[in-house]
């Protein structure tokens, strides 16, 4: 059983805890065990939090679940791609698989409740696909 982190931005708590049971759900159903669950500010502090996650050894990959709603600027589309970006380069340098969990940038509301159960559980099973193939 291989053990992972998960990351969850607090902005939207109440959806992201949600989220979170989601991901136990699926997570029990992939034999992983999640090991450690850290709470973030939002989306941009989440890069953060993996690579500290991903540095441990005894956390084999990592998933994170957040929302980025649209807003009436660029400033959430833009966030969304650099922090998207960061992830990829984070599953690079560490040799381990995250999940992505992020429902946006761009979600408007009745965009997010529809999503949720779906982005959590399709982050963790991506997260297991991707221990099997390493």
């Amino acid at each position: 059983m291989a053990n992972i982190g998960i990351v969850c931005g607090s902005f939207h708590r109440a959806e992201i805890e949600q989220m979170l049971e989601w991901a136990k759900d699926e997570a029990s159903k992939c034999s992983l065990e999640i090991t450690k669950v850290v709470w973030v500010p939002g989306a941009m502090e989440v890069p953060f939090a993996i690579d500290k996650l991903l540095e441990s050894e005894d956390i084999q990959a990592a998933a994170c679940l957040g929302i980025i709603e649209k807003g009436q600027t660029q400033h959430g589309l833009a966030m969304g791609q650099a922090v998207i970006k960061t992830i990829i380069e984070l599953q690079l340098v560490h040799e381990k698989p995250v999940g992505l969990g992020i429902i946006g940038p761009g979600a408007e509301h009745h965009h997010i409740g529809p999503r949720l159960e779906p982005h959590a559980r399709a982050a963790v099973a991506a997260v297991a696909t991707m221990l099997e193939l390493i």
